[in-house]
């Protein structure tokens, strides 16, 4: 099926052929392809004729054009219907107009009636006086707003602007019977209470404002009840899920308008701000919304009456877009239909399953071969030992379960060496600047050493399960002849379950099993992240300390790994005992790792500079920079402070930039030891200044000493990687901004230095010019060839968080980026999920303000920063549509840090449109 539909071009240019404007607004045609898989192919954009748009027009104009100028998709159009609503809309224009002059009328006698009571004397309706001719000057120049007002509104791209404003986010078509069944669960004797109502219909949450509502549509009836039967609630329901937009302004207009005069004055609209950021959580708007209150009154009421009414409230509705120009070129529309949408055609299912195998060894072909490798190893391992043991004699009396306890006791020394590679930091991080790096996929180490873990404890259980259960059992089962040749392993007289487990292999054995699995239960997400809530004092198994120490009874295992090695049952000879050959290079790698991390961090001795508390439970910790302490943005350290503890280190991203003199990190209260570490620099600081952002705050200045901190690093990580692409999209959640801050940082440092070489070629060649004849070759090469060190073309940092004070952590940067970004490489955009999404009734206003406050004074009212602020959660679908139109044919990387589950959504996401699209994304986490 193909539909045609007309669209404003961005040019008001008239064709000379075959084109129409209307309004300076050029109209063309848009030509798609209806699959009935819910597919969209575009297939032309042209130019309309003037019959196409006609019925556009009918009624603000005579002009008719034949109908055989018309195009064959436009023919198909429901030109009569257009004709119809244009000619309705014209009919309401006049009967409106017609309503203004008596309204104007009217409205002059009450402004002269009320202005004469304010000043205690009368002031005559007619005549020369100032105060008349001023009056109606006013009253005539608002008349003359409401009618442009109510034309612009008459235009189709106004109607698209309109949609928005409700009071319920739940659109579902049995919402209805939800508030049934809690108005059952609520109601006393059939009657709901007014502080009832706002849980019963969804607005828990936003208690306040749904009480204001509650009265709001009381006073409409003429009543003030404290209870309301279910018809009245259906009534009341019915109202606020009204599908008309007047109807939903109007109440919107009603909840500000409390002695319902149909105006509303500079104190209602600040009450309303007032209720709009308690609804949203917006604490510092409240504190803000008598200024706030004046900017609006200042935009809607320039003829100074003192008051707005609803047409002026939906005119700052209608123009937030104009604001914020918001308005995007056809030419980014098209070519993002034409490149996300061509992909969609339907394919041999052969064919895509072919893509997609193409695909995921495109993007797993490291991990992929890493993993075969690994597990091919272990099938070796197990299988030689497997029949080794096979050959034996001692199998006639063991059987399989002998067999299978060496294979599996063969693969656990090998992955127990194995699993301490990934988690030598040092190591790693060089491996990363060499050509391993285009072979090993080292952002996966850490998912590595988990998948070891998990191979190590199925090797435990066959291990130690068939030796326990199986082997044992079957030995001391055996007949005295079938014992006679194993004397000399187990002893001459035949020993009892007991002296089996007893002995030094048992001993050791048990104890190992139980320090694994002590630690590797204890490191599970469960227990670090403290999902698992246990009553005290058990609580303490919970959360990254108990995991931090439990760890450590690993170093007991291996030297327990190392004695049970050496006196095994069926093994007499030292250079059969392998234990410790497996064991060798791993172990002495990791210790001395241990050894220079030590060493290391007493030689990088840091002074603290300045210290900040922010909202959030954020601290902030700018300390002097090592000398031999090298780093690249992206990259993190470890943080040890004696104060809280003498063995705990913890990593942080680093927030400087490598050209920085400091070294800053951004540390969250996640844990007892965050905890105890912002308690301990709190009593250290001195009260923030005020004008200052930051709750405490230290420096040079500050007379009392503040605590130690030993550093360690830097290490690799994921985001280092930025450099490697032209295109970024960095997104961040909450805390895990921290790394692209350092990153955003690093770009605007060489923007500043990609300015600056520009500048100096500019300069030589200026007197390349005036002293031509004396230019040799070389010089003029060297000038000629000079490559610029700043790749990147284009930077996207989405930033989401759920409390307004976090944008505090990063004001500064953000205002800088803003400031010194004039090649408009890095866009960035802050999301607040507190607040809730455009369109709904609760963060209209604050919406109205926002785009307002931005355009008058270019800063955003909910950051504080230059960047504006978007509410609720991204669209992550329209940002990737969004770089694939801006982007075609460009590999973007995409870097991430956050929660796990936003992080599977990023990736299918970068599965889909590199599917359908010329545009590739890298998808790249951090881990820690």
């Amino acid at each position: 099926m193909r539909s045609g539909a007309l669209s404003p071009a961005p040019s008001s240019l008239s064709w000379s052929s075959g084109s129409f404007t209307y309004d300076g607004e050029e109209f063309v045609e848009v030509t798609l392809d209806l699959h009935d898989d819910d597919t969209v192919i575009l297939r032309s954009v042209e130019p309309a004729s003037a019959s196409a748009t006609n019925g556009h027009e009918a009624g603000s104009s005579s002009m008719t054009t034949p109908c055989s100028s018309r195009s064959p998709s436009i023919r198909r159009t429901p030109s009569n219907r257009l004709l119809q609503l244009s000619q309705e809309l014209k009919a309401e224009a006049v009967a409106r107009a017609r309503q203004f002059s008596h309204e104007l009328k009217a409205e002059f006698k009450r402004f002269s009636k009320s202005r004469s009571k304010g000043s205690g004397r009368t002031t005559p309706v007619s005549g020369n006086g100032e105060a008349s001719s001023g009056i109606e000057s006013a009253l005539a120049a608002r008349a003359a707003r409401r009618q442009r007002a109510m034309i612009d509104r008459s235009r189709s791209g106004a109607q698209i602007a309109l949609r928005g404003l409700r009071f319920i986010s739940n659109s579902k078509a049995n919402a209805w019977s939800e508030v049934q069944t809690k108005f059952h669960a609520l109601a006393n004797d059939g009657y709901l209470c007014r502080s009832n109502f706002p849980e019963c219909i969804g607005m828990k949450e936003s208690r306040e404002f749904a009480l204001e509502l509650f009265d709001t549509l009381s006073r409409r009836r003429r009543l003030k009840v404290e209870k309301i039967c279910k018809e009245e609630l259906h009534e009341i329901w019915s109202q606020i899920t009204d599908e008309s937009f007047d109807s939903r302004l109007q109440i919107f207009f009603d909840m500000v308008d409390k002695n319902a005069d149909g105006r509303i004055t500079e104190a209602e609209v600040k009450e309303i701000i007032m209720l709009s950021a308690s609804a949203n959580k917006l604490s510092r708007l409240k504190e803000q919304a008598e200024e706030y209150a004046a900017l609006i009154m200042e935009e809607l009421d320039p003829e100074g009456l003192g008051y707005i009414e609803v047409w002026q409230l939906e005119t700052l509705l209608l123009q937030r877009d104009t604001y914020l120009s918001y308005s995007q070129a056809l030419s980014y529309t098209s070519q993002a239909l034409s490149q996300n949408l061509a992909g969609l055609r339907k394919r041999n299912p052969f064919r895509n399953l072919g893509r997609k195998m193409a695909y995921y060894l495109e993007e797993n072909w490291k991990r992929l071969w890493v993993i075969a490798l690994w597990i091919c190893i272990m099938a070796g391992l197990f299988t030689w030992k497997f029949f080794q043991y096979k050959m034996r004699y001692e199998f006639r009396v063991m059987g399989y379960c002998l067999t299978t306890a060496k294979g599996a006791a063969e693969t656990l020394k090998f992955n127990m060496a194995l699993i301490l590679l990934p988690v030598c930091r040092n190591t790693m991080t060089w491996l990363r600047s060499t050509r391993a790096a285009y072979i090993l996929p080292f952002d996966d180490n850490i998912n590595f050493h988990k998948t070891i873990a998990g191979a190590i404890v199925v090797g435990v259980i066959l291990h130690a399960g068939n030796h326990l259960s199986c082997d044992f059992p079957r030995l001391l089962s055996s007949s005295d002849a079938m014992y006679a040749p194993m004397g000399h392993d187990f002893g001459e007289v035949k020993p009892t379950y007991l002296d089996l487990v007893r002995g030094p292999v048992g001993v050791t054995g048990v104890i190992m099993v139980i320090c694994m699995a002590v630690a590797f239960t204890l490191a599970t997400r469960w227990f670090r992240r403290s999902v698992v809530k246990l009553p005290k004092p058990f609580d303490r198994l919970t959360g990254f300390n108990a995991f931090w120490y439990s760890h450590h009874l690993l170093v007991l295992v291996y030297v327990l790994l190392i004695i049970h090695g050496q006196f095994l049952y069926l093994i007499h000879h030292w250079y059969l005992k392998t234990t410790w050959m497996y064991l060798a290079v791993p172990v002495s790698l990791y210790a001395g790792e241990r050894v220079l991390r030590a060493l290391r961090s007493r030689h990088y001795s840091v002074q603290i500079r300045k210290v900040a508390i922010y909202p959030g439970n954020v601290l902030s910790l700018h300390m002097s920079k090592p000398h031999a302490f090298r780093y690249q943005s992206g990259q993190y350290m470890f943080v040890q402070c004696p104060a809280v503890s003498p063995f705990e280190w913890h990593p942080f991203s680093i927030t400087s930039a490598p050209d920085d003199d400091y070294l800053s990190i951004h540390i969250r209260q996640l844990g007892d030891w965050t905890r105890e570490l912002k308690r301990i620099f709190a009593e250290a600081c001195e009260p923030s200044v005020a004008g200052k952002s930051g709750l405490l705050r230290a420096d040079e200045t500050t007379k009392k000493g503040l605590p130690k901190l030993l550093i360690d690093g830097p290490y690799g990580a994921p985001a280092q990687d930025y450099k490697k692409y032209d295109v970024l999209l960095l997104v961040g959640l909450g805390i895990g901004a921290t790394p692209f801050i350092s990153i955003l940082k690093d770009l605007l440092n060489n923007m500043v230095k990609m300015e600056e070489q520009d500048e100096a070629k500019e300069n030589q060649y200026r007197r390349l010019d005036h002293h031509l004849e004396h230019v040799d070759l070389a010089t003029l090469m060297r000038i000629m060839s000079s490559k610029r060190t700043f790749k990147t073309a284009s930077a996207y940092f989405y930033w989401v968080t759920r409390e307004q004070g976090s944008f505090d952590w990063f004001k500064g940067i953000m205002n800088e980026v803003a400031d010194l970004d004039r090649r408009g490489v890095i866009e960035m955009h802050n999301y607040l999920t507190s607040v809730y999404e455009e369109g709904d009734a609760r963060s209209a206003l604050i919406t109205m303000l926002q785009a307002l406050n931005h355009a008058k004074n270019g800063v955003d009212i909910v950051s504080g920063t230059r960047v504006r602020t978007h509410f609720a959660r991204p669209n992550w679908k329209k940002v990737f549509s969004r770089a694939c139109s801006r982007h075609p044919y460009a590999k973007i990387g995409v870097f991430y840090c956050g929660a796990p589950v936003l992080a599977q959504e990023l990736r299918r996401l970068c599965y889909e449109f590199n599917q359908k699209g010329t545009t590739k994304f890298e998808f790249h986490k951090e881990h820690y």
